[in-house]
């Protein structure tokens, strides 16, 4: 514990090898109890795992929310946060995103700093997960960044047309957010898009907690989605598309994938590949037959 961190720290009870914990707990709360909780998996915040050169974002002592390096914090540790960036190919100037949950702020961040010409909005409904923005070194809100604490699918209702990119990345201790994963959300994002805006969907965990999404999706978006693999952290990237005759032009999109990967440091032309293969080889489709 340390008297000049504005949380409670303590040894990880997960790491042998002299790891800390940040837990969002008063400086005399007893650590005993709070390292049994967080064994038996009863403690009920999020809390941070810091191992010396990287802090995790959990719920639970087994599943990691979210990654941040302490040498490049701003960078994007998790390969489906750097694939959901893949929204820069076919919005290669957004003006306006809208992201649905914080975490610990990796996309938050990368788009902040890299697209400062963009004004990022933020909703996160857990205020716990809030007030461990500054553990992730997440920028204080200003004139291009608003975070806020609330129900995305409530705030997406309310807010005006004219997103460029909605990018879904919301989950709590039991998996997708329930509030997100059915047809009047999807409904609401078609409907609150720029003519050529996309919505990008983190799908990953327990698959019940989502099944039948993607069919919803490919009946609200006139089929233009595609869905992508991400098999380097068993997750589905799901990419609609507002425009219904949408049609990408892959030749052309290699080129600017290419620049892209200049530009931001991120493999933009194995993101298209990808992509295009899926597209080309009807995943959404199938995955939506399979339900």
């Amino acid at each position: 514990m340390s008297a000049a961190s504005p949380w409670f720290e303590m040894p990880s009870p997960f790491d042998p090898n002299g790891g800390r914990v940040l837990m969002l707990e008063p400086q005399g709360a007893s650590a005993g109890e709070l390292r049994a909780q967080l064994l038996d998996e009863t403690y009920a915040k999020p809390f941070v795992i810091d191992d010396g050169e990287r802090r995790y974002l959990h719920f639970d002592g087994r599943l990691v929310q979210s990654a941040m390096s302490l040498a490049a914090p701003n960078a994007l540790e998790v390969r489906y946060t750097q694939k959901m960036m893949s929204f820069l190919l076919f919005q290669a100037r957004p003006r306006r995103l809208l992201l649905i949950g914080l975490g610990g702020g990796s996309l938050v961040k990368f788009c902040h700093y890299r697209l400062p010409a963009t004004h990022v909005t933020v909703l996160e409904n857990n205020p716990d997960v809030i007030a461990l923005r500054d553990a992730f070194w997440v920028p204080p809100d200003g004139p291009n960044l608003q975070v806020l604490e609330g129900d995305g699918a409530e705030y997406l209702a309310r807010a005006e047309k004219g997103i460029d990119a909605l990018l879904v990345d919301a989950f709590d201790r039991t998996g997708f957010a329930p509030s997100l994963a059915n047809r009047t959300f999807f409904e609401q994002a078609h409907a609150k898009l720029t003519g050529s805006g996309m919505l990008v969907v983190n799908l990953a965990g327990d698959e019940q907690a989502y099944a039948g999404l993607v069919e919803v999706a490919m009946q609200v978006f006139d089929n233009q989605v595609i869905v992508v693999p991400v098999r380097e952290d068993d997750n589905q990237m799901l990419l609609a598309f507002r425009n219904p005759v949408f049609e990408p032009n892959w030749r052309r999109l290699q080129g600017l994938a290419k620049e892209l990967r200049s530009k931001y440091g991120l493999d933009f032309p194995d993101f298209l590949e990808k992509i295009e293969r899926s597209a080309k080889l009807g995943l959404a489709r199938r995955e939506a037959e399979r339900r």
